[in-house]
């Protein structure tokens, strides 16, 4: 089973140069946990809810607020983004993905064209699902077998 079927391809992206600001508001509306970082529509990065929030105040939005608290909001996604990338292509198989989430101890893939433009996410949460899913249907299938026979 390609990535091309299961990743998804509802990006979700903000660029290099936008603050952390946008980020925490992205994250915090729709409920994500990666970020894809682009310029000019080039992947440049991953931004994870946990990178942002290793980053942040906790006294953001708070009474404890300070100054200091709301600049470090203004800071942008390129000074805290992981470079490094993963990659997967959405020809890729399903098990190497798992290989690469493995090897790499990663917990996202962001999925790439030939062009380095960024077309899908994968996530672990999403390999998990899609695992379950397919166990789920060999139980159902192994149950019907079983009440067939008697």
């Amino acid at each position: 089973m390609s990535l091309e079927h299961l990743m998804s391809s509802n990006l979700l992206s903000i660029d290099m140069d936008d603050d952390l600001e946008k980020a925490r508001q992205i994250f915090n509306e729709h409920g994500i946990h990666h970020l894809v970082v682009t310029e000019k529509k080039k992947l440049v990065g991953i931004l994870t809810i946990s990178d942002l929030y290793k980053h942040l105040s906790p006294n953001i939005g708070t009474r404890k607020e300070t100054p200091a608290d709301i600049l470090l909001l203004h800071q942008k996604a390129h000074q805290i983004m992981s470079r490094n990338l993963i990659t997967a292509t959405p020809d890729m198989g399903i098990y190497d993905a798992i290989l690469k989430f493995h090897d790499h101890k990663v917990s996202c893939l962001p999925i790439i064209d030939d062009n380095g433009n960024a077309v899908g996410i994968l996530t672990w949460r999403d390999i998990l699902a899609i695992l379950a899913s397919q166990h789920k249907q060999r139980l159902r299938k192994n149950q019907s077998i079983e009440s067939n026979k008697h």
